[in-house]
C-alpha cells in the first residue's frame, strides 16, 4: 500500500466522520423540533379538553340547581350562582337547606347525562345550622354508573377545599381532573451525545489507520526480506552452478588441483546455503517457543575472549581490531553458552558489516547490582532514531533502497533479543548516526 492510498483512506475517513456529524446534528435538531411541536399540540388538546369539561360541569350544576329550585318556595336567579373555583372545583349558591343524599342523587344523574365520567366528592355548608358536610369519594363505574365508597381522599378536607362559613352553598370537587404539565422526553444533552459519537468514531478511525500503517510497514519489511533472501541465495547458487559447469567441461585426468579447487568452492557455497536456511529455520522454531536453553555455570570472560579470537581470525582479514575490557568483578553466570556465543557473534558481525572504515570494536563488562552488563560498541554508520525502535523486529532491516551491499535476512537482532529475554535479561541500544552504536546486554547473576 503506497502513500497515496493511505492519504486517500485518511481523506475518506475524515469526510465520513464529517458526514456522520452533520447527520447527527440534523437528526438531533429535527428531534428537538418535533418534540416541541408535539408538546404544543398536547397542551392545546389538554386545554380544549379542560374547557369542554368546565362547560359540561357548569351545565350539569345549573341543571341540578334548577331541580332544587323546583321544590323550593324561594326563587333565586341562577345567573352567577355557579362559579368555577379551580379547574376541578365548582361552587353553587343556594337559598335554603339541602339534604346530602338528595344532592348526591341529582349530581350523579346530571353528570351521567352530560357524559362527565369522573370521580367526585361534594361538600355542603348550611348557614342556618352553621355546619359543613363533606362526602366520601364517589367513583364512576361503567357498569353501575356511580358507586359511593367509604374511602376518603388523603389530604382532602374542608379547609383544603376552602369550605368557608360564608353564605349557603354546595361545592363539587373532581380529584382526578388536573391541568397536567407536559414533561418533555428526557434526552441526553445533544452535545454530550455528539461528543460520545465523535470519540468512538475517532478511536475506531485511529485504530484502523494504525493497522493500515502497520500493515504497510509489514509489507515493506516482507518485500525487503524477499529481496535480501533473493540476493543471499542467488550468489551461492550461481557460484555452485558455474563451478559445476567447469567441472563437467574439464577432463578428469587434467589438473587435479583445479578439480579440487572447484569442488572446494561447491562445498563452501553449499555450506553457506545450508547455514542461511538453518538460520531461517532456527528463528521459525523460536517463534514456536521451541528454544531449549541448556544452562550451565561458566565464565563469561572466557567466552568473550574465545569469541573475540575466533571472530578476528575468520571475519576481520581486511583489518580492524577488537578491544576486550573485562571490568566485571563477578563474571560467573547460569546461561546457555552456545546461544550466548551466537548472541555476541551476531552483534560483532553487525558491527563489522555496518562500518565504512576500519572496524574498531570495544567489548566491556561490568556489574550493576545483581546483573552482569556486557557492552559492545563500534565506530560504524550508526542507526537513525526512527529505526532504533524497530531493529529488533523480525525481518526488519534499516532501509537502504535497492542497495544490498550488506547481506542478511534481518533475523540477527531478532534472534539476539529472543535469547536475551529467554535468559530473563534485557538488551538496550544507543546510536548516533555516522558515529557508532552501543548494544548493552544485562543478564542476571543468579
Amino acid at each position: 500500500m503506497n502513500r497515496q492510498t493511505i492519504n486517500a483512506v485518511v481523506l475518506l475517513g475524515v469526510l465520513s466522520l464529517a458526514s456522520i456529524l452533520i447527520v447527527q446534528l440534523v437528526w438531533v435538531r429535527k428531534t428537538l423540533e418535533m418534540q416541541e411541536k408535539n408538546i404544543a399540540i398536547q397542551e392545546k388538546e389538554d386545554s380544549l379538553n379542560l374547557n369542554s369539561f368546565s362547560e359540561s360541569s357548569i351545565i350539569a350544576l345549573k341543571n341540578v340547581l334548577e331541580e332544587i329550585q323546583k321544590t323550593s318556595t324561594d326563587s333565586l336567579d341562577t345567573y352567577g350562582t355557579v362559579r368555577q373555583v379551580r379547574n376541578n372545583q365548582f361552587t353553587v349558591d343556594l337559598s335554603e337547606e339541602l339534604q346530602p343524599f338528595y344532592l348526591e342523587t341529582l349530581l350523579q344523574k346530571e353528570f351521567y347525562n352530560q357524559n362527565i365520567h369522573q370521580d367526585f366528592i361534594y361538600g355542603i355548608y348550611d348557614c342556618f345550622t352553621d355546619s359543613i358536610f363533606l362526602s366520601k369519594i364517589i367513583h364512576f363505574s361503567k357498569d353501575e354508573a356511580y358507586i359511593v365508597t367509604k374511602d376518603s381522599i388523603p389530604g382532602i378536607s374542608a379547609e383544603k377545599l376552602d369550605l368557608k362559613k360564608d353564605g349557603h352553598y354546595f361545592t363539587v370537587f373532581f380529584p382526578n381532573v388536573m391541568a397536567k404539565s407536559i414533561k418533555p422526553a428526557v434526552f441526553i444533552s445533544p452535545w454530550i451525545y455528539i461528543s460520545i459519537i465523535i470519540v468512538l468514531v475517532l478511536v475506531f478511525f485511529g485504530y484502523s489507520l494504525a493497522i493500515i500503517i502497520r500493515q504497510k510497514r509489514l509489507s515493506e519489511v516482507k518485500n525487503d526480506f524477499i529481496n535480501n533472501m533473493t540476493h543471499e541465495l542467488k550468489t551461492p547458487i550461481s557460484t555452485i552452478s558455474l563451478s559445476s559447469e567447469m567441472l563437467m567441461r574439464m577432463d578428469l585426468n587434467e589438473d587435479p588441483e583445479k578439480i579440487r579447487k572447484y569442488a572446494g568452492i561447491i562445498y563452501k557455497e553449499n555450506k553457506r546455503l545450508e547455514n542461511q536456511v538453518e538460520r531461517v529455520l532456527n528463528v521459525a522454531k523460536l517463534d514456536k517457543d521451541q528454544v531449549i536453553l541448556n544452562k550451565e555455570n561458566f565464565n563469561v570472560h572466557e567466552l568473550l575472549l574465545e569469541v573475540k579470537e575466533n571472530f578476528e581470525f575468520n571475519q576481520m582479514n581486511q583489518g580492524g581490531k577488537i578491544d576486550l575490557h573485562c571490568d566485571a568483578s563477578i563474571w560467573q553466570i547460569q546461561a546457555d553458552p552456545v546461544h550466548l556465543t551466537n548472541v555476541v557473534y551476531n552483534l560483532l558481525d553487525n558491527a563489522a558489516k555496518y562500518c565504512t572504515t576500519i572496524p574498531e570494536i570495544v567489548i566491556s563488562t561490568r556489574n550493576d547490582k545483581q546483573n552482569l552488563i556486557i557492552e559492545i560498541s563500534d565506530n560504524g554508520i550508526g542507526i537513525k532514531r526512527e529505526d532504533l525502535k524497530m531493529i529488533f523486529d523480525k525481518f526488519y532491516r534499516v532501509p537502504t533502497g535497492n542497495v544490498h551491499n550488506v547481506k542478511g535476512f534481518g533475523l540477527g537482532l531478532y534472534y539476539v533479543k529472543l535469547i536475551i529475554e529467554a535468559h530473563e535479561g534485557k538488551i538496550d541500544v544507543k546510536s548516533a548516526l555516522n558515529k557508532g552504536t552501543t548494544f548493552s546486554i544485562s543478564l542476571p547473576l543468579n
